[in-house]
């Protein structure tokens, strides 16, 4: 079932759990336009992974969302005690909740992706998806349309396999307990405020394909692999489980990210050339107005993966307006918030990484740019990473690691990096900056390693 309350310019859609959803009862979420009657959210039940020391644990978080225009007012209770301390992420949003007792309350004008934090517990939070109003809801009667209403779906084999030129709608009350597959087919759009439940790993996968869309859905996992044209918008992906990498991008070209939710078990989104039965290159790869949360390995992780018997080239990317919540990762060959790894005689060439908003992370680096030898997933060093332009990006806080630029030898290096704006804790960091010692190189002052084999590294205003 579906509550719509409207009035004029202000629109609200909350969708009721069907019988057997998992559900957390941890917050109590309710929803209203200003002065008007409260509607109750449901809380559903997700998992994510909490690394303590080299150990995982599988900790249970909450999930809530709904549908609205204009301007909603939000309210939040706590139900298992007195709220000491709270936040709404990503910091940059600027929203200050008003705490009275155990309830926290405050007002969006736009749609958000948000994680609502009590007494600074990450792994217990709320995260709570504020979607864009549905237009256009296809008619169920339609035989180009697959309609998932309310309820559970169960398929057979635990794959639902999507044919070309269809539409599938995935209604805000419906839970599917299977993977979505778009395999060999070509014009398909998947769109609706539900959800792959997150008992299902890969919950969505693309492989061959050409024209896809999938839009405002949750799920743990959405890779993309040999394919071309590919747009994936307000999609919320979160996991727990081992390799549970978020948005995976693999020889594909012409994919576009808009407006992503990831907090994920690996890393959050990543760029490959050969791997796992697709073969050659990526290039044109945009993310951008995005959220990225990695509770293992990387944010952004581009290039580690090719065909070292004949070169790929992963080219023209771009991640712009991203807000990065976290990063923890022990191991220092996988650390870097922003990492681009050359292996497997790769060419990594032309990225850029603008407005990006890093807060204060668990553990890792900010930066990891090289051309290594990594024997365990590689057969060969990379060939080159060149032309990456890092343009304001900011980070706040106290726990980044030196980051790492270093090419392999002469004839494989890295070239041609450059960081405008970048601020550390408020400070611009640049070349010429005043309180520099002229015998210093200006990563020293942002705690960068410049090492080996690397041509061209510039910080300016």
């Amino acid at each position: 079932m579906i509550c719509t309350v409207s009035y004029p310019g202000d629109k609200i859609v909350v969708y009721t759990a069907p019988e057997g959803a998992l559900l957390n009862n941890d917050f109590s979420v309710k929803v209203r336009q200003s002065g008007k009657e409260w509607q109750a959210v449901p809380n559903h039940l997700i998992k994510v992974d909490e690394v303590r020391g080299i150990k995982h644990h599988v900790e249970e978080a909450s999930m809530a969302f709904f549908d609205f225009s204009g301007e909603v007012e939000i309210s939040v209770t706590f139900n298992n005690g007195p709220i000491r301390k709270a936040r709404v992420r990503p910091l940059s949003y600027g929203i200050e909740p008003t705490v009275k007792g155990n309830t926290l309350t405050f007002k969006l004008d736009q749609p958000h992706n948000l994680s609502v934090e009590v007494n600074d517990d990450i792994f217990h939070n709320l995260h709570l998806f504020a979607n864009p109003i549905i237009e256009n809801v296809p008619d169920k009667n339609d035989p180009d349309v697959i309609f998932f209403g309310p309820g559970i779906h169960e398929f057979d084999n635990a794959q639902f396999k999507v044919p070309s030129n269809k539409t599938v709608y995935v209604d805000g009350g419906a839970v599917l307990r299977g993977q979505l597959l778009i395999h060999d087919a070509e014009n398909v759009k998947v769109f609706g405020s539900g959800m792959v439940e997150h008992t299902v790993k890969m919950g969505v996968h693309i492989s061959n394909s050409r024209n896809i869309e999938i839009e405002g859905i949750f799920t743990t996992q959405c890779a993309t692999g040999g394919s071309d044209s590919v747009t994936i918008r307000n999609v919320k992906s979160i996991s727990y489980y081992g390799w549970g990498d978020g948005l995976n991008v693999f020889a594909s070209n012409n994919v576009y990210f808009d407006r992503v939710f990831c907090r994920n078990s690996d890393d959050c989104t990543t760029v490959y050339a050969t791997r796992k039965g697709f073969e050659g290159g990526c290039r044109n790869i945009m993310m951008e107005n995005s959220t990225l949360w990695a509770d293992v390995a990387h944010p952004i992780f581009i290039g580690i993966h090719g065909n070292a018997q004949n070169f790929d080239i992963i080219e023209d990317l771009v991640y712009r307006n991203i807000d990065i919540l976290d990063h923890k990762e022990v191991q220092l060959d996988y650390q870097g918030c922003l990492t681009i790894n050359g292996g497997d005689n790769n060419i990594i060439r032309n990225v850029l990484f603008e407005d990006i908003r890093i807060e204060d992370f668990r553990q890792g680096q900010l930066f990891n740019i090289r051309i290594f030898y990594n024997e365990k997933y590689c057969a060969a060093p990379g060939m080159g990473i060149e032309n990456i332009h890092f343009k304001n990006i900011s980070y706040n806080g106290d726990n980044a690691e030196i980051s790492v630029i270093a090419g392999y030898n002469s004839d494989r290096k890295v070239k041609n990096i450059t960081f405008e704006n970048l601020r550390i804790n408020g400070r611009l960091i640049t070349d010429d900056m005043p309180d520099k010692p002229a015998w210093y190189k200006t990563g020293d002052i942002a705690r960068i390693f410049v090492g080996e084999h690397v041509d061209g590294v510039s910080f300016i205003k």
